[in-house]
């Protein structure tokens, strides 16, 4: 077990830092609980979509031709197994 106050390496067992003399046994000072997991998550997802809807809005104003959202079905004609091509 690490103390928390000088980053010595004590046994498990032991109560008291050997070197410091700290107190093993009390809590982190700071523990994360659910309601800061909940707002680091929220916070994220937040930032996830922003962006998601930042870059499609910005894609969509291209010049053409990088502004088409259509792709030919000759580019992809696995997409329509149903269609055969014209030879």
């Amino acid at each position: 077990m690490k103390c928390t106050n000088c980053g010595q390496e004590n046994r498990a067992a032991l109560k008291i830092c050997k070197k410091c003399g700290a107190d093993l046994t009390l809590p982190p000072a700071w523990f994360p609980g659910w309601k800061w997991h909940l707002k680091a998550l929220s916070w994220i997802y937040l930032t996830l979509i922003v962006v998601f809807f930042g870059l499609s809005y910005l894609l969509h104003k291209l010049p053409p031709p990088y502004d088409q959202r259509k792709i030919s079905p000759e580019m992809t004609p696995w997409l329509n197994p149903h269609v055969v091509p014209a030879p």
